[in-house]
């Protein structure tokens, strides 16, 4: 009996000694990487197409194998299944446990897959294969989110809240311009995890351990029927890629950062301080000790899971830097922090859910936007429009509010006399041009918050939005054939 037999490892052959048995527990890697089972078994079938092209399978071996490896992939696709692969006591890896598995049904045969081929290149295929996944599951969920922003801002209709800057309020704009700012974040969001995908769509198969496959496979065979743009170009570099994995992490940073800024804004406008924003029972928990409390722990959770995903970039980088080509054990490590994200996309799902039933205090938010002298640009904007240089203007205006300040009413209820002392330029057309409608009509530009602007955005962004629903990942469709 062989020592691989003997020991149930794939490299035992020049070993005489058995590993040390704290160190073999503690460097298996299949208590995490359980999770790429379903991408093992396509890989390993479209490895097996490649063989068989090459002769190395007959159609019957190749029948049977794929046979096996989809019995295999129903057999552990479940809970109970998971659990019998991570307590597996031989397997090392989900590579090792697929191909013990196919042995235990197939007998011999099993070991004939792994002609032509490392785990070298099996887990940068894998890999590749799960975070394409990935990538389409947290687009799909952010589109969801827009849409929701969307029929939200459309509901809004009229409805009028402050802007701020520096947390302090600056000018009134349309709450469905609010609203269309995060959806503007959300398709950058999408757009740089979609670039993140053609980067990584080619297929490492054939690479072997680092020179290539010693057998003339064509390549072409398993790249086509994963759904990858085409075989990768260099063997060293595609089993010691790691890129795509920091690329996605990095792209998520930005899905997180947005969601934390839309999380912190809620909260605070769901204070009684604010009064914008009622939230629904349903997302929202209370205190053990304070029975009038409602908190809101689903956006306070979000806004603090950005810190899991940047973590997980910033560990990736960590474990790259510095390591010489080709393949190091150390890129085990950069399993664990892709897998560690997967909550990003049912988060989303949960925030789409919760946009959906936030309830909106208008009149609250119409009154705030009314006091403060939020016009007073609009202000200094009429007297552009009289001749006045725009500095003269600001500080005529700034003139003017400190006086309302002093007599404690706002800049459309002084006087016209009282306006005439900071300037000549003033008359009755003044307090038209501050009316709330005015402040935010005299923003008529591209991207402002004029109501004719907003409208229109509103129509565009539907249609960029709805366009998301025809696209998807190159090829991704034939993944799993």
């Amino acid at each position: 009996m062989s020592n691989e037999q003997q020991s149930g490892k794939m490299w035992s052959g020049r070993f005489r000694e058995p590993l040390d048995k704290h160190f073999e527990l503690w460097q298996r890697s299949i208590v995490f990487d359980w999770r790429l089972l379903a991408q093992e078994v396509v890989a390993s079938k479209a490895h097996a197409s490649a063989l068989a092209a090459a002769g190395v399978l007959t159609a019957a071996e190749l029948s049977e194998l794929r046979s096996a490896l989809d019995a295999v992939a129903v057999e552990f696709g479940t809970a109970e299944g998971t659990k019998r692969i991570r307590n597996h006591p031989v397997a090392e890896d989900i590579h090792h446990f697929v191909e013990l598995s196919l042995v235990e049904r197939v007998g011999s045969l099993g070991r004939k897959l792994h002609t032509g081929r490392s785990r070298n290149e099996q887990i940068a295929t894998d890999l590749r294969l799960y975070v394409r996944e990935q990538i389409e599951n947290v687009t799909d969920a952010l589109t969801n989110w827009a849409e929701a922003l969307l029929a939200r801002a459309k509901a809004a209709g009229d409805a009028v809240m402050p802007s701020y800057t520096h947390l302090q309020r600056a000018e009134p704009v349309l709450v469905a311009h609010w609203m269309l700012a995060y959806v503007e974040m959300i398709l950058r969001d999408i757009a740089r995890l979609k670039d993140c995908s053609p980067r990584l769509n080619f297929c490492p198969l054939g690479s072997g351990a680092v020179a290539g496959a010693t057998l003339a496979l064509d390549r072409t065979i398993a790249a086509k029927e994963l759904g990858f743009t085409a075989p990768t170009s260099n063997s060293m570099d595609a089993t010691s890629d790691r890129d795509f994995i920091l690329e996605y992490l990095q792209a998520l940073t930005f899905v997180g950062l947005h969601l934390s800024r839309f999380a912190e804004e809620i909260t605070l406008f769901a204070t009684a301080e604010f009064g914008f924003v009622i939230l629904p029972e349903a997302f929202s928990t209370g205190s053990s000790a304070m029975p009038q409390k409602k908190n809101p722990d689903l956006t306070e959770l979000i806004r603090a899971k950005v810190g899991r995903i940047h973590g997980a970039a910033e560990a990736v980088t960590l474990q790259l830097k510095g390591l010489p080509l080709a393949y190091n054990k150390d890129m085990q490590e950069t399993q664990e922090p892709a897998f560690q994200v997967e909550f990003v996309a049912k988060m989303l799902e949960l925030v789409a859910r919760f946009t959906a039933a936030l309830q909106f205090n208008f009149d609250r938010m119409r009154d705030a936007a009314q006091s403060g002298y939020l016009n007073a640009m609009a202000g200094a904007t009429y007297l552009v429009h009289k001749g006045v240089p725009f500095r003269t203007a600001h500080e005529k205006i700034g003139n003017a509010v400190r006086y309302a300040l002093e007599k404690g009413v706002e800049l459309g209820e002084l006087s016209l006399d009282e306006l005439r002392q900071f300037g000549p330029e003033f008359g009755d057309d003044f307090y038209a041009a501050v009316t709330l409608e005015a402040t935010l009509d005299c923003h008529d530009v591209i991207g402002g918050t004029a109501t004719s602007r907003v409208k229109a955005a509103l129509h565009e962004t539907e249609i960029r939005v709805a366009a998301l629903k025809t696209t998807c990942a190159p090829e991704a469709a034939h993944a799993g054939a």
